[in-house]
């Protein structure tokens, strides 16, 4: 038996099928309820539910509590309906997000950017031409049907490209991968992968991407590699000729973890409208370092303590992202003007 799904306040409305998460069907039917992870990992796709019944798969409970659940709050990644549902969510999109499809990728080139980051290009088909919005990802799906999901580093405009030995524009993306010691994938990127290797991906997914509409001053917080996608949103914002006030906070442990700390500050001299505010936890008397220290997060607290009027784009490690959220909302963020994309890693799927 199917049952239908309505969201408010936009009113649109689909069908799940029979042991179908609410999300899956929502991609499905080209509806676009805000998620992450799609493993009830992060809680990205958390929302209030208004009207029915659903039963929850494993998740964790810091995506979603017992008292969260018992306030009416589901997840819908993992939430399967057991009769028609009403649910209130307002970062559903108008016109849906873009199509999700299957394709091969051959790898066209593989940097290292600093010890631990690998800058990895995909050439994607030129037959059907994918298309994203900056800050979305794509998973690559491994042999073994575990997929591994990385955010395209570069915006939708720079899409189409020009490899080194060609005369022809070919679709490719970019991906920052940080090298996980043991890990499944990483340890091949760093180790056997080659160019020219062939890697199948899904994409694009998610639901952090920039709203246009708004008017509010951003800010732009990244830590470690949850640069890639916030790279991707400043070359979008750029395209658009945008005006509004970002400032870019950007942390890491050590000066190296800032990996592509001059190409920040390269796009600063054209771009009037991007502040740059690079924060380093841990560094080291050898770094010489003399910028700002601490926890990324508390440093945009330390320059503007009301964010009630501002606009957040958040990526990186979940300790960042849900410490942020907790303390911005504190500080006056509205909650709808919070977006996020945690870098959830197998090990934090993993956890309790």
């Amino acid at each position: 038996m199917s049952h239908t799904i309505t969201v408010q306040p936009s009113g649109r409305s689909f069908t799940a099928n029979a042991g179908e998460a609410i999300l899956t069907a929502a991609l499905h039917h080209g509806v676009g309820l805000p998620y992450g992870c799609k493993d009830g990992a992060c809680g990205s796709c958390k929302c209030r539910m208004l009207d029915g019944r659903v039963v929850h798969g494993p998740h964790q409970s810091k995506a979603l509590s017992a008292e969260e659940e018992a306030q009416g709050f589901v997840l819908t990644c993992c939430a399967v309906p057991q009769t028609d549902v009403v649910l209130e969510s307002r970062q559903v999109t108008a016109a849906g997000l873009p199509p999700i499809r299957k394709m091969p990728a051959r790898v066209a080139r593989l940097e290292r950017l600093s010890h631990d980051v690998m800058r990895m290009q995909l050439q994607l088909p030129a037959s059907d031409v994918i298309t994203y919005l900056a800050g979305q990802y794509l998973d690559v799906l491994l042999r073994d049907g575990t997929r591994r999901s990385y955010s395209m580093a570069n915006a939708p405009h720079t899409l189409m490209q020009t490899p080194e030995g060609s005369s022809s524009p070919t679709p490719m993306v970019e991906f920052h991968i940080r090298h996980m010691s043991g890990g499944k994938f990483t340890d091949q990127v760093f180790g056997t992968l080659k160019e020219r290797d062939i890697l199948r991906v899904e994409g694009p997914l998610g639901s952090f991407y920039l709203r246009e509409e708004s008017d509010r001053p951003m800010v732009l917080l990244a830590s470690g590699t949850g640069f890639a996608p916030i790279k991707a949103l400043i070359e979008h914002l750029q395209f658009l000729g945008n005006t509004r006030p970002a400032t870019l906070y950007w942390g890491g442990r050590r000066p190296a973890d800032l990996y592509l700390d001059a190409w920040v500050r390269e796009q600063l001299a054209a771009t009037p409208w991007l502040r740059y505010v690079p924060v380093v936890s841990d560094a080291l008397p050898e770094d010489g370092w003399t910028g700002r220290t601490g926890f990324v997060h508390r440093a945009v607290l330390e320059d503007t303590p009301d964010l009630s009027g501002h606009q957040v784009y958040a990526c990186g490690a979940p300790i960042v992202v849900d410490s942020a959220r907790r303390d911005y909302l504190a500080a006056g963020l509205p909650e709808h003007e919070f977006f996020a994309d945690a870098f959830t890693t197998e090990a934090d799927k993993a956890a309790a």
